[in-house]
């Protein structure tokens, strides 16, 4: 039930410059060394994946579950990890899922047959889809109001990040092994270095949990008061009226609608409308085929004669023009809107990928693809990757977290976010088998959801640019 009993008590949040700025950038950047690892670890698999193939001896059908298995375990892990948060702590959860991440990394790295390897991979997954959900909720709970905003883009800056370091630490590794994922390294395949290598990043984010204080939001609801009152004055300094602080955050807690599954039903297609608009968003972000440039790049390129130290050149070079497009994003979501950055992605997307499946249909001559097709290609593969982080790589989740009224936002969020684990697990699981069949082929599917998103925007998105999360509705 929601209290209207009372009004809420003027905010004893301050708007000017807490003393202790530089202490909360490190509590949110620490916070956010969760998602450097859901990036990281997101990504880290493709440079492993035609060695896997090889040093197995499987198909692509098969070679596809493996990479994709993770995905079960992210939406397994988004869907818990709120709850478990709720009960012991976001801080224990964020050290639950360094622990993950850590015994992946050595798993992975040290698999005895195929089995167990995706037995890691679902217990990376499951650290990732926590990371997804605590490191955003953690870096709310903390920021001074003032700076929530800015505050908050660090997770999404360090998912970026994670992808790139991904990438690069595959070529460096790479070019220690003289180019061949099978090669040897102090005992281990070029392959299990890439995928071991994450125990570094992972411990560290373990070490970073024990530094930074509890959320005073969840120190509040277990009755620390005075602990919540010491973080607090950490974080916003002690001008702030501290008792002010608490009574608002604890109404705001009593005040919260509990929205659950039911509330989503409409009466004539399941779901009310605004909830299908976001679950076509989540789906649209996915069914471009972006997670095929950050899991299958260097396969991709090697399949079309480029070779391996190139490929994973490439994939890196990608993962730059990711982070800068995820910037010119953060830039120009406030300023241009969201449905205005979201047309443009689209539009641009659709060109870049219509470029590549033009590349790809050329025959290859000596096992390569001709020059004009493989600059057009190269070119295009960055081209679209810099469309989509500028746009639907970020507006998307502004979408999701905006445009859904206040009475179901919570549960509305949890349909969406696993539309989006769904549909990014076809993508990742059909790829190899699709590249078989046709490369080009498949970059045309691609080429025609993008396109589809533009009709898609128009018709059914609204602007949520400088309205009230309470205008929702």
């Amino acid at each position: 039930m929601t209290s209207t009993a009372q009004p809420p008590p003027a905010s004893g949040a301050r708007s000017a410059r807490p003393e202790h700025l530089g202490h909360v950038i490190f509590i949110t950047a620490a916070a956010a060394m969760g998602g450097f690892l859901f990036g990281y670890d997101s990504s880290v698999i493709n440079g492993a994946v035609e060695a896997i193939r090889d040093r197995y001896d499987i198909g692509s059908g098969t070679l596809a579950q493996v990479i994709a298995i993770a995905l079960i375990g992210c939406a397994i892990g988004a869907a818990t990890a709120g709850r478990i948060a709720d009960r012991i702590g976001r801080i224990r959860c964020m050290q639950i899922a360094a622990v993950l991440f850590t015994v992946s990394a050595v798993g992975s790295a040290l698999p005895f047959a195929l089995w167990d390897l995706a037995l890691w991979r679902i217990v990376g997954g499951f650290a990732i889809g926590m990371a997804s959900v605590i490191g955003p909720a953690y870096i709310a709970e903390v920021s001074p109001p003032a700076y929530r905003g800015r505050l908050a883009s660090f997770q999404q800056a360090a998912i970026v990040i994670g992808i790139a370091v991904s990438q690069l630490v595959n070529y460096a590794i790479l070019q220690l092994a003289d180019g061949e994922q099978r090669g040897e390294i102090g005992g281990l395949e070029a392959w299990q270095w890439m995928l071991g290598v994450m125990v570094v990043p992972a411990v560290l984010y373990g070490l970073l949990s024990f530094a930074i204080p509890e959320s005073p939001r969840f120190l509040i609801s277990v009755g620390k008061v005075d602990k919540a009152k010491q973080v607090l004055s950490e974080v916003e300094g002690k001008n702030v009226d501290l008792n002010a602080r608490i009574i608002e955050i604890d109404h705001a807690m009593r005040r919260e609608h509990k929205s659950a599954f039911k509330d989503l039903l409409g009466s004539r297609f399941g779901f009310l409308p605004i909830v299908w608009v976001g679950i076509g968003l989540s789906v649209f972000q996915q069914l471009v085929g972006i997670n095929v440039a950050f899991y299958y790049s260097a396969t991709l390129w090697q399949s079309v004669g480029v070779d391996p130290s190139s490929s994973f050149l490439y994939s890196f070079t990608t993962s730059i023009i990711n982070i800068i497009g995820t910037v010119i994003a953060m830039v120009l979501v406030d300023r241009i809107g969201r449905r205005p950055l979201a047309l443009i992605g689209s539009t641009g997307m659709a060109i870049a990928l219509a470029l590549e499946a033009w590349a790809f249909s050329a025959d290859l001559v000596d096992g390569k693809l001709p020059e004009t097709q493989g600059i057009v290609a190269l070119i295009a593969a960055h081209v679209f990757v810099l469309f989509f982080a500028l746009s639907w790589g970020v507006v998307v989740w502004v979408f999701l977290g905006e445009m859904f009224p206040n009475r179901i936002r919570a549960a509305a969020l949890g349909v969406a976010a696993s539309a989006q684990w769904i549909a990014n697990w076809a993508i990742t699981a059909s790829f190899p088998s699709l590249a078989d069949w046709n490369l080009s082929g498949t970059y045309v599917i691609y080429t025609v959801f993008a396109v589809l998103s533009i009709p898609f925007v128009l018709r059914y998105v609204k602007e949520t640019k400088g309205k009230a999360l309470e205008e929702m509705g």
